[in-house]
């Protein structure tokens, strides 16, 4: 066994040093100067030891335990530190690594033995060691070493493991193969491992040559083609086509400054040789000039940075309107998830660049910053590049167009909007094939060239108004468009390349969303615009349209004055609209009537209270309808909804018994079923018919129920009449209505004119939901009504109503005909789950009255 010996450590960082090497060293830490003073006082002997991570600390852990036995040979001073030349002498085993005060880093070590082969002459490793010197000469050959120096350095070793120590020396690699090298004592192991290491080499350099080769072929080509278009341009000033020259390149610059994919750039080269061999008089010239011109245009590469911040974009989306919660709630969702995902995306380049700063130079760290910035922002556009495709769904007016726009600002995009009203023609979305006359690229495109960048919000207006043709169905075009899925490869027939639309924000508006096709609305995330209730409208015309239509007519704020009954009035008695635009309207004339009268010196300031509001605008031209005045037999109260608000209608209904029909003796009907007649007016749709048949059907076969005399259910004929007579009506929620129109007449009970109901019946007498409960609330509370009779199912869309609103109202969620009955009917009332009526005479036979007194039974038929 080696003698254990005490020496001085060396710390190396970045480098091997192998035996039989002679190696410069700059040394300048201090605990390595004094290790070299310490060993510069006794036999100049170290221990070259490599550290497992480039740190100025030297500590053991991160020390190999493998190093080199070394001496120093030269030792030069300087400023800086010291500047040695050491020799390595044998490989070395530290045991343990040992800290000396003032002496530096010590360590206890054994000097390791190679590993000689068994027979030295054996064949096998003969030809392993000529093989590596065959190999190692040519890589030097490679390196571009002179043949002298090569000569001379191949010579100068002749033995197996000295002459693998030193080509591992030599070799480039990294510390960690060369530390690999170093600890391997089997001579054969080590050449075997050495040449393995130098054949990858001499591969390596063979793939570099030949990419050096097709570099200098591909500069030759260039050099031609520079040295023919020179020629050409000669040609050209000739001819006096200088000018045209100029543009043509000017062309081809800006195009090859945008960066297109393979697909795209090989489209546009060809054209552009096209455009170059084409005669600038032919009219094809024009055509691919056109074309080109186009492509150059367009935001390729080209995108605005998105302020993702949910608070400047709440108070954004505030400042432009007024109440739309669940939209802006919606939007606000939206910038959280992409802000989220742009954290995410920046986090993770952050990371990674991190890792891999720690191995960069100075230099390299200033461009590795750079190529930061740019990752980072690619992440970032990557991972908020797919987002839902939005539907605004509403009545006109109520702020969907302007919330778009108000989006975009929030967001920092670009915006711009696309009118589809009316649209027949599918190249209107795609564009025209370059075939035709005149072609042109789609509405897309077209608003991707006008906003100048590849991420803008793009309004899709009044989608549900395309149209159908014989030149196409665009409503499909736009599947392509508005699928996330496919939209990254969006083909325009006139570009003929794909396009990436993955990081356009479509936003798209309809009034109806049921007239848009099944398969376009499913790829849509659909957000429902309510119309404004009268508070609404009244806060957005003094926030919003007083001041705007102020201002138009050139009015200070103190010359104009609306009071609030003013502004009530104008919007119940001047205006019938879901949204504003008639209301500013209305404003309007009130500020020109004013600036009017103030530019003539009749008044000096205006103020506009609830009497001179008619005065102004003249008589009033909307007639809601109230609740009625007296409680009334056979006249119920509905709702109904439309686009423009809800409102309530009055169901009548009128009995007129044609002709007497014998009676059982339970007082049921014994005449043959559908024996009396069905008369319905007010223009009804085919629904509300139904509505109406169903109703009738219920209160006969529960007439005993409701002590309904036989032989008036089933000989009268039953007259239903829906006010006003010359507006289409339909719709199911008219059932509850309608039923109990039909059972007051039918029991001359009269119907409570307080009362307003919603809600189908089935012919078992269940109440089932319907749709616009807001809007019809809203409208019945507007009416005077201040009881609703509601189906139970509709309870939670009572959370929609504004609380002043709900508060007000007298809400009875019923689930049977019954239990509305028991509210809508004077006198009625529910008990023991069964429906009890007030004490009435009981009906005789030909219709007259028993004595006071007789009461009428309601139980079992």
């Amino acid at each position: 066994m080696s003698e254990r010996l005490m020496l001085p450590v060396l710390p190396l960082r970045e480098t091997v040093v192998f035996p039989g090497t002679a190696v410069p060293i700059s040394a300048g830490r201090p605990g390595t100067l004094q290790a070299i003073e310490a060993a510069l006082a006794g036999d100049r002997r170290m221990l070259a030891v490599a550290q497992r991570e480039n740190r100025d600390e030297v500590d053991a852990e991160n020390l190999y335990t493998v190093g080199t036995v070394v001496r120093i040979a030269q030792v030069q001073r300087g400023n800086g530190g010291v500047q040695l030349l050491i020799q390595g002498e044998g490989r070395a085993l530290a045991l343990q690594y040992v800290a000396q005060e003032g002496r530096g880093l010590a360590a206890h070590v054994r000097e390791m033995q190679e590993l000689e082969p068994i027979a030295a002459d054996d064949p096998a490793f003969l030809a392993l060691y000529r093989e590596l010197r065959d190999r190692a000469a040519e890589l030097g050959k490679r390196r571009g070493i002179p043949p002298e120096m090569l000569q001379q350095f191949m010579s100068g070793v002749t033995e197996p493991g000295p002459f693998a120590d030193l080509v591992s020396f030599y070799v480039e690699m990294g510390t960690e193969a060369k530390q690999k090298l170093l600890e391997i004592l089997s001579v054969e192991e080590r050449l075997r491992s050495l040449l393995l290491i130098v054949q990858r080499q001499l591969a390596m350099i063979e793939a570099q040559e030949e990419i050096q080769q097709q570099v200098q072929e591909e500069l030759g080509e260039r050099q031609r083609e520079m040295l023919l278009r020179e020629q050409m341009k000669a040609i050209q000033r000739e001819l006096g086509e200088e000018d045209e020259g100029a543009e043509l390149e000017e062309l081809r610059e800006k195009i090859e400054a945008l960066g297109l994919d393979e697909t795209a750039r090989e489209e546009v080269e060809r054209e552009l040789g096209r455009l170059e061999r084409t005669n600038p008089q032919s009219a094809e010239y024009q055509v691919i000039r056109t074309y080109l011109e186009w492509v150059a245009d367009l935001p390729w590469n080209v995108r605005t940075e998105d302020r993702l911040e949910l608070l400047p974009a709440d108070e954004i989306l505030n400042e432009d309107h007024y109440g739309l919660e669940d939209v802006k709630d919606r939007v606000l969702e939206f910038l959280a998830v992409r802000q989220l995902a742009a954290r995410r995306a920046e986090s993770e380049v952050k990371e990674e660049a991190a890792i891999e700063a720690e191995a960069l130079s100075g230099t390299e760290a200033e461009a590795s910053a750079e190529e930061l910035e740019r990752e980072m922002a690619e992440a970032r556009a990557k991972a908020t590049a797919k987002g839902p495709i939005i539907l605004f769904a509403g009545p006109p007016g109520v702020g969907k167009t302007s919330i778009a726009k108000s989006i975009a600002r929030a967001l920092g995009r670009k915006y711009v909007r696309i009118a589809l009203g009316g649209v027949r023609d599918e190249a209107d979305i795609r564009g025209h094939r370059r075939t035709y006359v005149g072609a042109m690229p789609g509405r897309i495109v077209q608003a991707l060239k006008q906003a100048k960048s590849r991420n803008p919000v793009i309004l899709l207006d009044e989608v549900d108004k395309l149209g159908v043709s014989y030149q196409g169905d665009p409503s499909s075009a736009l599947l392509e468009v508005l699928d996330p899925a496919q939209n990254h490869e969006f083909t325009d027939h006139y570009l003929g390349v794909p396009f990436d639309l993955s990081e356009v924000l479509f936003i798209a508006t309809a009034n109806y969303a049921q007239n848009i096709p099944a398969p376009l609305y499913d790829r849509m995330e659909a957000v429902e615009f309510r119309g404004y209730t009268d508070q609404e409208k009244k806060a957005i015309a003094e926030r919003y349209l007083l001041p705007r239509q102020r201002e138009e007519a050139g009015l200070r704020a103190e010359e104009l004055d609306v009071t609030d009954e003013a502004l009530r009035a104008v919007i119940a008695e001047y205006t019938r609209e879901a949204g504003v635009r008639q209301l500013e309207r209305e404003v309007g004339k009130l500020a020109r009537k004013a600036a009017r009268r103030i530019a003539s010196g009749a008044e000096s300031t205006v103020k506009v209270d609830l009497e001179r509001v008619k005065e102004l605008l003249g008589r009033t031209r909307v007639h809601p309808e109230r609740a009625g005045g007296e409680d009334t037999t056979g006249v119920a109260t509905g709702m109904y909804y439309t686009p423009v608000g809800g409102d309530i209608m009055f169901i009548e209904v009128s009995a007129q018994q044609r002709a007497a029909v014998p009676a059982t003796a339970e007082g049921e009907s014994a005449a043959q079923p559908g024996f009396g007649n069905l008369v319905l007016t007010g223009q009804l749709g085919d629904v509300m018919k139904e509505s109406a048949r169903a109703a009738l059907t219920y209160a006969r076969a529960n007439a005993g129920r409701y002590g309904i005399d036989a032989r008036k259910a089933w000989g009268s004929e039953l007259h239903i009449h829906v006010p006003a007579g010359a507006i289409p009506k339909d719709g199911p929620s008219a059932g509850v209505a309608m039923t109990t129109a039909l059972v007051s007449a039918l029991s001359d009970t009269p119907v409570r004119s307080d009362v307003a109901m919603t809600g189908e019946v089935t012919l078992t007498g269940r109440v089932l939901p319907i749709g616009g409960v807001k809007e019809k609330l809203l409208g019945a509370h507007r009416a005077g009504i201040r009881t609703i009779v509601l189906p139970k199912d509709n309870e939670g869309d009572l959370e929609d109503l504004p609380a002043e609103v709900l508060a007000a109202l007298d809400v009875h969620p019923v689930e049977t005909i019954d239990q509305a009955l028991s509210v809508a009917l004077r006198g009625a009332s529910m008990s023991e789950g069964k429906l009890r009526f007030p004490e009435l005479p009981l009906p005789l036979p030909g219709g007259a009255r028993g004595s006071e007194g007789a009461v009428r039974m309601h139980g079992s038929r």
